[in-house]
């Protein structure tokens, strides 16, 4: 699976993990979770509201989320279209964010414990997820000691996960996002009508999506090259690689009564080679060599009466 067709989840991808990189560089964690006593009650800090959106504060988190995203987000953004998608991630950050400040606050009311909640997009992840559970099918399914499982519970295993990484306050985020992405599927509020303005999509279009680099996957080859450099056997451009066997032809008989499979190809020997080199007696097609005449040989012999003839040969035919 590529991001063909997925701009804006790689584009999300790219932007959190750069961000989440640049926070932890400059050691300003600290500045972005979400805490409603003191920050949000006495400082009034309520930029946290939507800072705290922009980046985690460990590498684990991040790593779970990057992996949950993209196996969620490529298929929800192909079936809603980038626009619709777009405007389904702003719409859902904001009911979450929403959510977050009443569950803090309703919590605090009835004594809990519960102050503050860490940084990072975990709501819009598990909205996400719900997306994929009610719209993109199982690709296939298998049994695990009597129990019928799909290719999506490894998906549920990295939601898992998230959700327990900072308990209880990541489970908390992960319920307010499953519960944000139920409301979205049914469209209470007319949520499903939301799209972005189209002046924010050309400015996208135009200045962001060049930065996202190509999408579409790297088409592979169909045909196999020889390796030998000499072989001229023409190849179809559509010849598809296969492991399968191909088929033999049958022989057909010759005129003589003899198939060709159990005709045998007549050869010279490794010696006769040898000793045809060494008297001239070389034939050209076979070798390659060049050939001297028997004039050569006697010409070079008589200047040089005391070489033996196979240095002669030699000579001539290195000439």
């Amino acid at each position: 699976m590529s991001f063909q067709h997925a701009p804006v989840t790689k584009g999300l991808m790219m932007a959190l993990a750069v961000s989440s990189a640049v926070v932890a560089i400059f050691d300003v964690k600290h500045h972005f979770h979400l805490q409603l006593v003191p920050h949000l009650s006495r400082d009034r800090q309520f930029s946290r509201l939507f800072a705290h959106h922009l980046a985690f504060s460990n590498s684990s988190e991040l790593f779970l989320w990057e992996l949950l995203l993209y196996n969620t987000g490529v298929s929800i953004e192909r079936q809603f279209g980038g626009v619709k998608y777009a405007s389904f991630l702003v719409v859902s950050t904001l009911l979450v964010t929403v959510l977050e400040l009443l569950s803090l606050v309703g919590l605090r009311r009835f004594g809990s414990t519960l102050n503050a909640i860490p940084s990072g997009p975990t709501g819009l992840a598990f909205s996400l997820l719900y997306q994929f559970m009610t719209l993109v099918p199982a690709t296939y399914h298998f049994r695990v000691f009597g129990v019928t499982l799909s290719n999506k519970a490894f998906f549920y295993v990295l939601a898992f996960q998230l959700a327990f990484s900072q308990p209880w306050s990541t489970t908390l985020v992960a319920a307010i996002g499953f519960f944000t992405g139920a409301l979205y599927r049914t469209d209470i509020a007319n949520l499903k009508s939301y799209r972005l303005p189209p002046w924010f999509v050309r400015l996208a279009s135009r200045y962001l999506l060049s930065l996202l680099g190509e999408t579409r996957a790297v088409r592979r080859t169909n045909r196999a090259l020889p390796t030998d450099p000499s072989e001229t056997t023409p190849r179809s451009e559509d010849e598809v690689i296969t492991t399968a066997r191909l088929p033999v032809p049958e022989p057909s008989a010759s005129p003589t009564g003899v198939t060709p499979g159990t005709a045998e190809q007549p050869g010279p020997s490794v010696m006769r080679e040898w000793v045809n080199e060494l008297t001239g007696r070389v034939d050209r097609a076979s070798t390659g060599l060049r050939v001297p005449s028997e004039a050569e040989i006697t010409q070079l012999m008589g200047i040089f009466p005391d070489l033996p003839r196979d240095v002669v040969v030699a000579a001539l035919q290195r000439r």
